[in-house]
């Protein structure tokens, strides 16, 4: 435990410093010499290029291209979230207090960031709230996300942390917000469908990842959406809510593999099984059944959900970290190593209460993390490559992500 505070202690120091804004993997496009003098507007190639350079680059040229350090609203969403958590660690056990902060400050700091990721929302016309990203992102498909572009991914971080930071400081706002994010999931994206029902069969599709089109075939970006209907299930009893995250959980369940595993997606060019996605999904699963059919559904309708639970952690725990417990990238290749790959574990353990069982595991990935991917400054690195590896500070993906995961390890040692 000494040794995950003091890692999380000089992250925390890390993070407040820098009032939670840094630069992200593909933040390339906010580059203000770029936007001056190239015609970014006009050429997908070129945008795709300066966004894959600056991603692929273990030199971080964002100060010579202009880049501003910026907020990002799922970095805050994870921001949030992690605060909770040590509110809740501080008042489980007081003595933690002189190593992570009062609960008054703790919970002063909850009350700072979900004010600041409600002024954060996506503008649009929007059913709900929402979330995105603070950069143009364009993907390999050659279509563009606007910044601020609302996605379900970061949707559902941010409106789940706004939940947690409702139940440690009671105000509603926090939580009125949150439920209203089931507008955007139900009304704004759009569904891959799968099955349509009408034969005597149920419903099963895939939601979108943001209500663009031609981005609706990732498993995990759709049970994360069924997670947020979850959740918001669990604070309304809107029986439709339940339904529409029902027909998703059906999806990913079969689309399974017999092995317990999921590829990305639907696509000929998705079809990788990587790590922290397979997280992911269990996090979608696993909130489903807690908050829609544990203790309210038949038997016969958990069976199926457990299964699938058991099957892919099962796969995940056995797969996706080698014989001296590395965390692998891929189920059939490590590298490159990303910081969300250890990170996740101690999510995934926490969520489907496997830490008991899984402490030496945990230990050696944390031990691992901490001699090779945190820097002395205190921030955790995007990467590790076999060759040059990527060392860059990341607030979004890698520092948000750390300290978000750290407070699970913490909360579920703090005995």
């Amino acid at each position: 435990m000494s040794i995950a505070l003091d890692s999380f202690k000089k992250l925390k120091a890390y993070c407040e410093k820098e009032q939670f804004k840094g630069w992200d993997p593909y933040d390339g496009l906010n580059s203000k010499l770029f936007k001056a003098v190239l015609p970014l507007k006009h050429s997908a190639i070129l945008r795709l290029a300066i966004i894959q350079g600056f991603k692929r680059c273990p030199i971080n040229l964002r100060r010579i291209a202009l880049v501003p350090k910026q907020h990002n609203a799922k970095g805050i969403g994870l921001f949030l979230q992690g605060y909770c958590n040590l509110v809740k660690a501080v008042e489980r056990n007081p003595s933690l207090s002189q190593e992570l902060g009062t609960r008054e400050a703790l919970t002063a700091r909850v009350n700072e960031l979900a004010e600041l990721l409600i002024s954060m929302r996506s503008q649009g016309d929007y059913h709900g709230a929402c979330w995105g990203y603070n950069f143009d992102w364009q993907a390999r498909r050659l279509f563009l996300f606007p910044a601020y572009t609302p996605t379900v991914v970061a949707t559902n971080f941010c409106a789940s942390a706004l939940f947690d930071a409702y139940e440690v400081t009671g105000v509603e706002q926090y939580k009125e917000v949150a439920l209203s994010a089931a507008e955007f999931v139900t009304k704004d994206l759009h569904r891959h469908i799968l099955s349509d029902g009408k034969e005597g069969g149920e419903d099963s599709f895939l939601f979108s990842y943001s209500p663009l089109q031609g981005n609706d075939t990732v498993y995990n970006a759709s049970l994360l959406g069924s997670k947020l209907l979850s959740l918001c299930y669990k604070y309304t009893g809107n029986e439709e809510y339940k339904r529409l995250a029902a027909a998703s959980v059906r999806a990913a369940l079969d689309g399974q593999g017999e092995d317990g595993s999921w590829v990305y997606g639907l696509l000929p060019v998705q079809q990788w099984v990587d790590s922290f996605h397979t997280g992911y999904n269990l996090d979608g699963l696993i909130a489903f059944y807690e908050n829609c059919v544990k203790g309210i559904d038949s038997d016969e309708v958990a069976k199926p959900i457990l299964a699938g639970i058991e099957k892919g952690f099962d796969f995940y725990i056995k797969n996706l970290f080698d014989e001296q417990n590395v965390p692998k990238y891929y189920s059939n290749k490590m590298y490159p190593i990303d910081i969300h790959c250890p990170g996740q574990l101690f999510v995934t353990l926490h969520r489907l209460h496997k830490t008991s069982e899984f402490t030496a595991k945990e230990d050696d990935v944390l031990n691992w993390t901490i001699r090779n991917m945190q820097d002395t400054k205190g921030y955790f690195y995007y990467q590790l490559k076999q060759g040059i590896s990527s060392k860059i500070s990341y607030m979004r993906w890698s520092n948000a992500f750390m300290f978000n995961a750290l407070t699970y390890y913490i909360i579920d040692r703090e005995v």
